[in-house]
């Protein structure tokens, strides 16, 4: 690129972008931003990074030893770099008009209303961190130039709706809006950032656009191999992010499916997995049969995609896609069902003791977690439920089921004492805590015939069953399980 490119204007704009960048702002002090914003700071020294939010108290639990969620490796690390490069701040205006990256991670939650509700993303605060953004560029002598990076996952064309409300609204700045979705799951998000299968950056395919590619690459590249920094255009960037979360549920549905087919078949679900994940074509990941998937990414980001194609004119493919959360959803209910078929057709009066109540282990996010499917069935069936989990604090208890449910809910900080005089236990989360529980002590505790649901397989149940539970588990024939000679639990 060089300045007989474009304008004047224009040749400065893209001159300084090819600059070394000294000073990010990510916006969004939530699950996204804040991972992603110690990573950029423990691995770039040289670049100050500050995470703004309008919540006060959330930037102020950021800037304390007990952090707002956890997250295995973050408080470490975050502790080395807070205070030195990396900062917290409800002074987004300074943050914006400082920087020369800013990274938008704000919600994206699915509409609850109006056109699109319940499948479309909204994108309510996305417009508006771009029209502040625009309001703290013109209000700015500064008019360094700024490159805007959509963090948070989004709808195909969204990065097109931030520039024109960028274009209309700001005046005097150049800018580039790119897309840079992130990849990382929860409970492995530290080294999911440290060590990225690839970094994915999209943005227009003009002169200014590459430029602004190039200059977000040239940070990742600092700590990622050249070969893993993927560049491409906006739409393919946008659409990568939904397209993967999409498979990845699916593979979860996919084998889910089948757990429903072995139980009846005497097959073993986990057996099955394993025989067509050695196959290399297919591997071995996302294929271990449960309850169901959560989280707040695969359910929102597969309804965006079927709005999207939807509204694009494409129904066989957004049925195609719909069915991977019609599967999941029959999941939960099916293992909720079960449960009550089980312990002879009535939970009605009977403690139910539920262990892990996260949507995954190594994370206390409940977003769309299968324990608040399975606790609402078994409420509506009149069971009486005590509840344990290691990171779920009470208030998000209450807010996933209710002030109203919550009254008629224990909630115990030990997981003997939510078993103790339980008839069931249902294991939700797959908490490595729940593989060493001495069960022996909480089948004595518990009433009789005791049960045990096991919605992850991670239980032995031959041992279980030796002991006298009455064991149910996702995907397996249990008589069969149980008859087997010399075979070890799975």
């Amino acid at each position: 690129l060089k300045c007989s490119v474009g304008t004047a204007g224009l040749c400065t704009g893209v001159c300084t972008l090819m600059a070394p960048v000294k000073s990010i702002c990510v916006i969004g002090a939530g699950h996204v931003g804040v991972p992603h914003a110690v990573t950029v700071a423990s691995k770039c020294p040289d670049i100050r990074v500050t995470v703004v939010d309008d919540d006060a108290r959330k930037i102020k639990a950021w800037g304390s030893a007990r952090l707002p969620f956890f997250e295995p490796g973050m408080q470490p690390t975050l502790e080395e770099v807070r205070g030195v490069n990396l900062f917290f701040s409800t002074d987004i205006e300074s943050a914006i008009r400082e920087c020369t990256i800013i990274f938008v991670s704000v919600p994206t939650p699915t509409k609850k209303s109006g056109i699109g509700a319940g499948e479309a993303a909204d994108l309510t605060y996305w417009e508006l961190a771009a029209r502040q953004i625009a309001a703290v560029c013109n209000a700015s002598e500064n008019k360094m130039p700024k490159i805007i990076v959509e963090k948070s996952t989004v709808p195909v064309k969204t990065a097109d709706a931030m520039a024109a409300v960028m274009a209309a609204a700001c005046k005097g700045t150049d800018f580039q809006v790119l897309s840079n979705p992130e990849f990382l799951a929860e409970g492995t998000a530290i080294d999911d950032l440290f060590k990225p299968d690839r970094v994915l950056v999209g943005g227009p395919q003009t002169p200014q656009g590459l430029a602004a590619i190039e200059c977000l690459a040239n940070v990742y590249r600092k700590w990622v191999p050249t070969e893993r920094v993927l560049t491409t255009n906006l739409w393919s960037a946008e659409l990568s992010k939904l397209t993967a979360n999409a498979f990845l549920a699916q593979r979860i549905s996919s084998i889910n499916s089948i757990s429903a087919l072995c139980e009846v078949t005497g097959a073993d679900v986990s057996e099955v997995g394993h025989a067509i994940g050695v196959d290399s074509r297919i591997g071995p990941k996302f294929l271990k049969a449960s309850v169901g998937f959560g989280g707040s990414c695969f359910q929102k980001d597969i309804l965006n995609l079927v709005y999207l194609c939807r509204s694009f004119g494409l129904p066989e493919v957004a049925e195609y896609w719909h069915q991977v959360i019609v599967m999941n959803d029959w999941q939960k209910r099916r293992f909720a069902n079960a449960m009550v078929a089980t312990m002879f057709n009535t939970v009605s009066g009977k403690r139910i003791a539920i262990l892990g109540f996260a949507f995954k282990k190594d994370t206390g996010d409940t977003r769309e977690s299968p324990a608040i499917d399975v606790c609402k069935a078994l409420s509506e069936e009149r069971a009486k439920l005590a509840i344990y989990d290691p990171k779920v604090s009470r208030e998000q208890y209450y807010e996933d089921l209710g002030k109203e449910a919550m009254e008629k809910i224990e909630i115990d900080e030990d997981p003997y004492v939510a078993c103790a005089g339980a008839h069931a236990i249902a294991v939700i989360t797959e908490w490595d805590v729940f593989k060493t529980l001495d069960y022996q002590k909480i089948f004595n505790s518990m009433s009789k015939p005791a049960f045990i649901f096991d919605g992850r397989n991670i239980l032995d149940h031959r041992k279980l069953s030796e002991i006298g539970f009455t064991v149910w588990a996702v995907g397996k024939c249990m008589k069969k399980v149980l008859d087997t000679e010399g075979s070890p639990s799975p």
